[in-house]
């Protein structure tokens, strides 16, 4: 399910071969797993659901439509947030997602707010996926850029060939390689009692960022478990690398317990490190062997990353990389973090237009 959209990723469903919750038709699916995220879905087939999702089932006189919207308002969602158990992965359970009150509107008027929202949503989902199919544009033309930058795809370079096991297709004939393990030092230090700064997340375009979570729902996570990152080391979220999940960190704060962070050793520049890890090259290579049945939720693990082939150039000429690739990416980047500020206002108006309908605070015609 699309995080905010009420959309379920297009293609077949995933293979669930645990036991499952069936759903049918007109049921609405919500993920129950880290519920912040706004996952939910009216079902138009019938299926199973996995552990992690829960499956509402409308009563006699309850639109499904009107049900999937009151699942998909921000209040439900905060709710839901708020009612949820565990740090690592927090879980909304229904015993106390069954409290959620809901207005109680006569059967043709929930028909009358689905119509209502039901257009009113298409019209920004609209443009969001023009958003996303720009984004998607700008995306691969940087990570082009990035590849034959920081593999020396030059012409007139002469080049030896790589194993098929490894990432690298080729590199210029006075490069050395070397393996993850050996330059990237794995980061144990912990939050303690004083957070060393925000909640930091890493986004696929613009890297390592502070995570878009509001001053109260950051509050309420137990952050004692928490990992630290410094500037300068590269930030890994180990279930979102076929993602683009890895970036250098220009911020100091503390991650998720899902992310790791790295120590760079002196033979790497870390801008060039940056820029290489993410490169479209390394992103396939990533997705080739992360391993999960859900695509949303594959790992590399860290045996398997330690493992990695890395490319290592001569460090003048990860600086030449680097400052070429910074100026050449800038104006991308810029450009995507626009288009990422839009889809977030975007979502965010979707979301409290549902919320003030549904609730009755804004009336339909």
């Amino acid at each position: 399910m699309v995080s905010e959209t009420g959309q379920l990723v297009e293609g077949d469903l995933s293979a669930y071969g645990a036991k499952g919750t069936p759903f049918e038709p007109g049921d609405i699916l919500f993920g129950k797993l880290r519920p912040y995220l706004a996952k939910y879905w009216l079902a138009d087939r019938a299926g199973t659901a996995g552990g992690d999702i829960h499956v509402y089932r409308p009563d006699d006189g309850t639109d499904p439509k009107y049900l999937k919207y009151v699942v998909g308002s921000r209040n439900f969602v905060r709710f839901a947030e708020a009612a949820s158990k565990g740090t690592k992965m927090p879980r909304a359970e229904w015993m106390s997602l069954r409290e959620y009150p809901v207005v109680q509107f006569t059967q043709s008027t929930q028909r009358k707010i689905a119509r209502y929202l039901d257009l009113a949503t298409s019209e920004i989902d609209a443009v969001l996926a023009r958003m996303e199919r720009l984004g998607g544009a700008l995306r691969a033309r940087v990570g082009s850029v990035q590849t034959r930058a920081v593999f020396g795809l030059a012409a007139g370079q002469r080049y030896i060939a790589a194993d098929a096991h490894s990432p690298l297709s080729g590199i210029p004939e006075h490069w050395d390689r070397t393996k993850f393990g050996y330059d990237f030092t794995e980061s144990t230090e912990r939050n303690g009692d004083d957070p060393p700064g925000p909640l930091l997340s890493i986004s696929e375009y613009r890297g390592v960022e502070l995570n878009t979570r509001t001053e109260g729902q950051q509050a309420s996570l137990d952050v004692s478990k928490y990992r630290v990152v410094r500037p300068g080391q590269l930030a890994a979220n180990m279930m979102w690398l076929n993602h683009g999940g890895l970036g250098v960190s220009s911020l100091t704060g503390y991650i998720s317990p899902d992310y790791k962070a790295f120590w760079i050793s002196d033979h790497f520049e870390p801008r060039y490190v940056h820029h290489l890890f993410r490169s479209s090259r390394y992103i396939d290579y990533f997705a080739a062997i992360a391993t999960g049945v859900r695509p949303n939720a594959q790992r590399v693990t860290k045996t398997v990353l330690d493992a990695t082939s890395v490319p290592l150039p001569p460090l003048d000429e990860q600086i030449r990389i680097a400052d070429e690739l910074d100026g050449a990416t800038m104006r991308v980047d810029a450009m995507l973090a626009k288009v990422a500020d839009l889809k977030s206002l975007l979502l965010e108006r979707r979301a409290a237009l549902i919320t003030d309908v549904v609730t009755g605070k804004k009336e339909v015609a």
